[in-house]
């Protein structure tokens, strides 16, 4: 087999076999044990929050936020067009409507469209923000911090604050980016909002094979959250539930490969912020595309490398560059469809949409795994550079 440098794989340097052999050896497997509650304490200790409850994915995670907003079905909850679509699936889980608000440079949600909107197509009547097309209540922001880069807290927390919306930060991508400036200056992603996400991907700086938790500005929500995700059972002899639950329980054997992870997660992260230094130098000032740099007055976990495509000079298809560098040992992807574009989402409402569509079409995420090599960086960077330099339209 010839040479393959992956997009992003997991890391399983430090005490992951060692702390699984142990659940093991304890018989405790499923959806309970001491290693759930250790993976929650160190999170909460990590994050510097009182309260984590570890669940089943960051779908889950984001799906309890919601519930815990009170979002019903007819509520409208404000998304990003330009991310996974599981982040906003858990919106129809409610049977509510999203509307697509277009992103910024950070490819995260547009604080100055977002507060727009809100003034000219919205009603603030007895503190809530109602639509003025169709009369429903808009509850909730969900904000995704993308590929590790973080959202202008500090503007959509105003807006929020202002329309009495919960905000619900999606920080799948974004586990240790904090602020280092400004008023949230030391706050983790996810900390700053009304709630939380998390996920333990096997693409994500740590990982759980599966799995996700959630955390919220007060400790009891969290709690809850929990009760929840453990079907809701309310008296703990017999099987009474008052409320309808979720099978959304982290297992005891992911959580065991979690808190090992977590032990390495500096590293990791240190490890990605070095990478992505290198990356920059070797696309410095180059003419066919360039490195989407991360949000100043933050330090970001720096989960994912974006390399805009300078579409002047390079016309060819997402597709058919993503084959050829396959085809060189090297794994890239697309950064996602729009998720108003897509079968479960036509017709949705969508407010200015400029910048997604843009970044849409250029954007393209290069090998970002915490094991790769100097020697790797270097030859995906001379690789991409060569096939673009064949590809360019504008040649001189």
């Amino acid at each position: 087999m010839g040479r393959f440098i992956p997009l992003s794989i997991p890391n399983f340097e430090g005490n992951e076999r060692k702390y699984v052999d142990d659940a093991i050896d304890q018989g405790w497997v499923s959806t309970g044990g001491a290693y759930i509650t250790k993976l929650e304490e160190e999170m909460a200790k990590f994050l510097h929050t009182d309260n984590v409850a570890a669940c089943q994915s960051g779908t889950s995670a984001l799906h309890m936020s919601l519930v815990e907003c009170g979002v019903k079905p007819g509520d409208i909850v404000l998304v990003p067009p330009l991310t996974f679509i599981a982040a906003v699936n858990p919106v129809k889980y409610q049977f509510a409507q999203p509307i697509f608000i277009d992103c910024d440079d950070s490819f995260c949600l547009d604080p100055v469209k977002l507060r727009e909107f809100c003034e000219t197509e919205c009603s603030f009547i007895n503190g809530e923000l109602i639509y003025k097309t169709n009369g429903a209540k808009i509850k909730a922001i969900v904000v995704v911090h993308v590929f590790g880069n973080m959202a202008d807290m500090e503007s959509i927390m105003d807006i929020a604050a202002k329309y009495n919306l919960k905000v619900v930060e999606d920080s799948t991508e974004a586990l240790g980016t904090c602020y280092t400036e400004g008023k949230f200056a030391g706050k983790y992603a996810g900390t700053i909002g009304d709630f939380g996400a998390f996920s333990f991907n096997g693409n994500k700086i740590i990982t759980t094979g599966g799995g996700g938790a959630v955390t919220a500005n007060k400790s009891a929500t969290v709690d809850h959250i929990r009760f929840l995700s453990t079907q809701a059972k309310t008296d703990p002899h017999y099987y009474i539930h008052d409320e309808v639950g979720y099978n959304y329980r982290m297992t005891n054997l992911q959580a065991a490969l979690g808190v090992a992870q977590m032990e390495e997660l500096p590293e990791f992260i240190r490890r990605k912020q070095a990478n992505f230094e290198k990356y920059s130098k070797l696309f410095e000032n180059y003419e066919l595309a360039k490195i989407i740099p991360f949000r100043l007055g933050t330090s970001s976990n720096k989960w994912f490398y974006s390399l805009e495509i300078n579409r002047e000079r390079i016309t060819t298809e997402m597709r058919e560059i993503i084959t050829r560098l396959q085809d060189k040992g090297i794994q890239t992807r697309a950064i996602w469809g729009l998720i108003n574009e897509q079968k479960p989402y036509l017709g949705e409402v969508t407010y200015k949409l400029e910048k997604a569509p843009y970044y849409a079409e250029r954007i393209l995420n290069i090998p970002s795994s915490t094991q790769i090599t100097d020697e790797e960086i270097e030859y995906v960077a001379a690789e991409i550079k060569k096939l673009f330099e064949e590809l360019d339209n504008g040649k001189k």
